[in-house]
């Protein structure tokens, strides 16, 4: 089985003989460890795209009649929420000597999340529906802020600093041929629809347990055990934007980027016949996983050359994707394909932008210091999150149009402050 393993990972990594900063057990893990990272990220990925909260989930409330206020909520709980608490949990977290078990811990409890939203689905209708699917999204995104907090520690203590951005990357494209076959199905197959949703987000939970397990068999070496952060010293923590001018270009960055998360409903706003068919649903999601199967790796690759180049690559892409939207919706020809056209390039940028922040800072922060610096950067963002999702409920009002090219000038400004940025990868 070793030898398996170091010949996968040399088939599948750029440079396997480069020396990535492991040393002793964990460099001679690593391949064995490089494999349960592309396996377990890749059921979780799986998992978050058979439970898209932008495109899945609001299919189902409109389904069981829950009504436009919860389906508001989707996108801002399931992105702030798994941003927000991160800043207090990542002392907790960095007082532990194997933090593989958070991961696996927050895994599952996406797994069993997912299965209470799937069993909702099954026995509620209206407002009690959306009410409970709202509040177990909630619970999946704290689970899921539990993870993000711990992995990029994780990754950058078993994984080596050239060959990162292969294995998450790997795992989305090898998500994305899952989710693509949810997508074909939803276009062709013989079955109901809503059946069909309520079976794939029970595959989600399964693949999110069997994530949380594939993780915990990790070979992590212990970190001697750090004092447990109180509230004063969690936010204390702030102070790293400050000390570190990188950091704060870093997260200034990825918060003009937030758009790439948050435009996909306001597509549809623009859309020429806003009528949400089964069909319409499976092309959607269609387009999203392609994008994701089409740019993950090679974001992946990329952004173990240059992570700041793909933050900026991925800031122009999605400033032209959004552009287009806007230039269709003026000519009338925002139909349902060409939405999804659109929504295929910014989620080619998304992925990118995800990509490219994750790399960049799990290579920029030191090493005793990545959960203090994932959870600093994601409070903000979270902040800004929710913020950008009450401005541009708001600036809707206007029409879609608006939120659309402010959302692309927002990008363009991002893909300038990346550019600024040093190089680290």
């Amino acid at each position: 089985m070793k030898e398996i393993e170091e010949q996968l990972f040399e088939v599948l990594v750029d440079d396997p003989d480069a020396d990535g900063g492991l040393k002793g057990a964990q460099k001679q893990a690593e391949p064995a460890n490089f494999l349960r990272h592309v396996a377990a990220l890749s059921g979780s990925k799986l998992g978050d795209g058979l439970v898209d909260a932008k495109l899945v989930l609001s299919w189902l409330l409109t389904h069981l009649g829950a009504g436009a206020g919860f389906i508001g909520l989707l996108v801002p709980i399931r992105e702030a929420g798994s941003l927000l608490p991160q800043l207090f949990t990542a002392g907790a977290i960095g007082a532990l000597p194997r933090r593989k078990w958070v991961w696996a811990a927050g895994s599952i409890l996406q797994g069993l999340a997912a299965l209470g939203i799937a069993v909702v689905a099954l026995v509620l209708q209206g407002a009690a529906a959306g009410l409970a699917i709202v509040g177990l999204l909630a619970v999946l995104a704290l689970a899921r802020s539990v993870c993000s907090a711990s992995y990029k520690d994780v990754l950058g203590k078993t994984v080596g600093k050239t060959r990162r951005g292969t294995a998450t990357g790997l795992a989305g494209s090898v998500s994305a041929a899952g989710v693509i076959v949810f997508a074909l199905l939803l276009l062709w197959g013989p079955f109901d629809r809503a059946p069909l949703v309520i079976a794939a987000i029970l595959l989600a939970a399964g693949m999110w347990v069997l994530a949380g397990l594939v993780f915990a068999t990790l070979e992590e070496d212990p970190q001697p055990r750090q004092n447990v952060l109180g509230l004063r010293q969690s936010l204390a923590q702030l102070s790293l934007l400050r000390q570190d001018g990188q950091l704060g270009r870093f997260v200034v960055a990825r918060s003009l980027l937030v758009g790439t998360a948050l435009a996909p409903p306001y597509l549809l706003v623009i859309a020429a016949g806003q009528q949400a068919d089964d069909r319409h649903l499976g092309l959607l999601v269609l387009a999203s996983a392609l994008a994701s199967l089409v740019s993950s790796w090679v974001w992946g690759r990329m952004a173990d050359r240059s992570a700041r180049q793909v933050l900026v690559w991925s800031g122009v892409a999605a400033a032209v994707a959004l552009l287009i939207a806007i230039a269709l919706g003026a000519m009338g020809h925002a139909g349902t394909a060409g939405i999804a056209v659109v929504l295929f390039g910014l989620m080619i940028a998304y992925h990118g932008v995800r990509q490219g922040r994750s790399t960049y800072l799990v290579d920029m922060a030191p090493d005793d210091q990545r959960a203090a610096y994932t959870a600093v950067s994601n409070l903000v963002v979270g902040v800004v999150i929710l913020i950008a999702g009450a401005a541009s409920a708001a600036l809707a009002m206007l029409g879609g149009a608006w939120v659309i090219a402010v959302f692309a000038l927002a990008s363009v400004a991002g893909a300038w402050v990346a550019f600024g940025l040093k190089e680290v990868s």
